[in-house]
Order: C-alpha cells, then sequence, then structure tokens
C-alpha cells in the first residue's frame, strides 16, 4: 500500500540512525548537557545568526508550543492565531490547559493575516471593557502552516510591527519549517526568523529525526528560567542526548535543507502531475503538503489502495484529502501514486 498520510511515517535518516548505534554505548552526561546537545545548539545558533540563543531540545509540537507559549506569555495572557493553528484545532486544549486563552482570528489558507491582527488589537483596546477580557500577549503562527502555505518576509515583518506595536509576542510553531524554508517561493530564511520572533522551533519529527523539536529562543534574556520551565511541564529528558545527536547530524553538512528540499521536489512533482491528470487542487501550496478536490466515487475505488488524510467534505459527491510527501519520499513513489489516481 503507498502511503502519503502525512511527513512522519519513516523513522529516521540513515545517518541519524547509524550515529545513533556508533554512540550507544558512551556514558553521556543528562538532561542535554552533553557534548552532542551543545554540539547541535552551536550549528543551530550559527545558522540562525545568534551566538547566545537558547537553544533546548524536546519530543514533540504540541510539547514544545505548551512549553514556549506558557514560557513566553504572563499567566493572565492569552494567545492570537488563526482559526485554523495548530494550537486551537489539534491539541485538545493544551494549551488553555495551561492558563492562557487561545484567541482565534479567521485566517486565509492558515495563514493570520498582519490587517486581521491589527484590526483585532485596535478594536480590542478600543473597548472600555477590555481590561474584563482575556489579555492578548503572544501571536502564534505556524511556518509552514496547517494548509502548507507559508509567510512572506514582508508579512513576518508586518506581524512583528503589530506586536511591536502592542507589545505581543510572537512565536513560530515550525513542525514543517524545514520544507518551508525549501519552498521555491520562500524568502525567509532561519536567520530572518530569529531576528524577527521571540521563539520559535526547528522541526525534526517530521523532517528526518527520529524524534524532536529543537526550540530556539534568539534572545534569552526573554524568557525566565527556560530549563525549569521544560521540566516544569514534564519535557525534560533524562536521556537529552538521543535528541541532542539527532539535531547535531540535521544540521551537520546541510542536511537538514537538503532532505526538506527532497520532499519539496517530490510534492511539486506531484502537483504537477495531479494537474495533468485534471484533478482540481484546493490550494496552492508550495510545500510538501498537497491537497486535491476528488469525488467521492473515485476515493472509494483508492481508499484501500493508498493512505491519504480527510481534510474536509466539499459536497455529497466530493472531498478535500491531503497527499504528503517527506524527507524520504522517491519519485518512483510519486509515480505510483499518479498511475492510481489515472
Amino acid at each position: 500500500m503507498l502511503r502519503f498520510d502525512s511527513d512522519y511515517m519513516e523513522t529516521a535518516h540513515p545517518k541519524i540512525l547509524e550515529k545513533l548505534v556508533e554512540i550507544n554505548f558512551d556514558k553521556n552526561t543528562s538532561y542535554g548537557f552533553d557534548s552532542y546537545s551543545e554540539s547541535a545548539r552551536e550549528k543551530i545558533r550559527k545558522a540562525c545568526g545568534c551566538p547566545d540563543a537558547l537553544v533546548h531540545f524536546l519530543t514533540g509540537g504540541t510539547q514544545t508550543n505548551k512549553v514556549a507559549i506558557d514560557a513566553l506569555a504572563e499567566s493572565y495572557e492569552a494567545v492570537v492565531c488563526a482559526s485554523t493553528g495548530h494550537i486551537a484545532t489539534h491539541e485538545t486544549g493544551a494549551i488553555e490547559a495551561c492558563g492562557h486563552k487561545v484567541i482565534t482570528l479567521e485566517g486565509e489558507y492558515g495563514k493570520l493575516l498582519p490587517e486581521a491582527l491589527g484590526k483585532y488589537m485596535k478594536d480590542f483596546y478600543s473597548d472600555e471593557n477590555h481590561e474584563h477580557a482575556a489579555q492578548p500577549g503572544l501571536v502564534y503562527i505556524s511556518f509552514p502552516t496547517e494548509y502548507g502555505t507559508v509567510y512572506s518576509k514582508d508579512e513576518l515583518m508586518q506581524l512583528r510591527k503589530i506586536c511591536d506595536e502592542y507589545s505581543l509576542r510572537l512565536y513560530v510553531d515550525g513542525a514543517r519549517l524545514g520544507y518551508g524554508l525549501a519552498a521555491r517561493c520562500c524568502d525567509v530564511t532561519l536567520r530572518d526568523l530569529a531576528s524577527l520572533t521571540d521563539a520559535f522551533y526547528i522541526g525534526g519529527t517530521k523532517v528526518g529525526a527520529m524524534i524532536g523539536e529543537a526550540l530556539v529562543v534568539p534572545k534569552p534574556d526573554s524568557v525566565k528560567k527556560l530549563f525549569v520551565q521544560v521540566k516544569r511541564h514534564g519535557a525534560l529528558l533524562a536521556k537529552g542526548w538521543v535528541a541532542g545527536v539527532q539535531f547535531d547530524m540535521l544540521f551537520y553538512d546541510n542536511l537538514y535543507f537538503d532532505i526538506s528540499k527532497n520532499a519539496v521536489d517530490n510534492a511539486m512533482y506531484l502537483r504537477d502531475g495531479l494537474c495533468a491528470l485534471g484533478y482540481e487542487l484546493y490550494l496552492d501550496s508550495p510545500t510538501n503538503q498537497q491537497f486535491i478536490v476528488i469525488e467521492n466515487e473515485k476515493l472509494e475505488k483508492i481508499k484501500d489502495k493508498v493512505g491519504y488524510s480527510f481534510w474536509e467534505n466539499i459536497d455529497g459527491e466530493h472531498t478535500v484529502i491531503r497527499f504528503a510527501t517527506s524527507w524520504a519520499t522517491e519519485k518512483s513513489q510519486v509515480d505510483e501514486l499518479l498511475t492510481l489516481l489515472g
């Protein structure tokens, strides 16, 4: 069976597995104070152009979002995000369980638009009763978004300007960050993210690692006691080197960016093939997630032959589904999928 359900169905890049076997019997310091984690931190700091950045390795996206948002936002502050934001739709209220109300604004194919944020903040402070409402303190966006779209550098700069105007922190969920940066239309770099955000994370789970996300805080004084915050949320790995060594390999010899490009190249090949077959794209995604509108009758015929993600029902006869390529996807697998859909 072909599997295009998601981008974390494979275990890990072979170079990571080889390195884990190589160091298997090493005796490492616990809690991320080992040499491999420190080497990975230095590589990430260099890539981000932030020599003093805090870098902490966690195991998954929801955990990282929870730790980062709770560390960046005051206990009484709310988080603003697009209505499709992952923290609002697929994290079972994890952020609100920390006491931070999630305020959602209508976006555009996953993006929180600067004009929508600006209008919301202006209206909020124009309300004489605003002190009786949840106080917005942080803006959450995903790069790329849940719809595979990416923010331009100009859009990020506009969001940053609004955040500065209203004393908001800006945090980026980078679960698929590599695939966003590899998009051919993307004009954003790691250094841009480091200069325009208060924190972001570099996703490893979906981009070649067995497990792991690298939380980056460019300015150390913007959070208090990050190590304590991590442990307080039950997110501190005793065997911290297991995550650290994976990022040490991902940021060695451009591996993270090369394998991200592989996913995007195959996704663009898939997109072109789908269009050639006459399928309607639900939206124009430049990253590894591709969404099509498919007839339910056709979907019924292929559902036992290929894995995909259900997205939404369009009407009684059509459904939107998602195919996701990954760092490990091969062109031959895409060809098999196109043959099946033809």
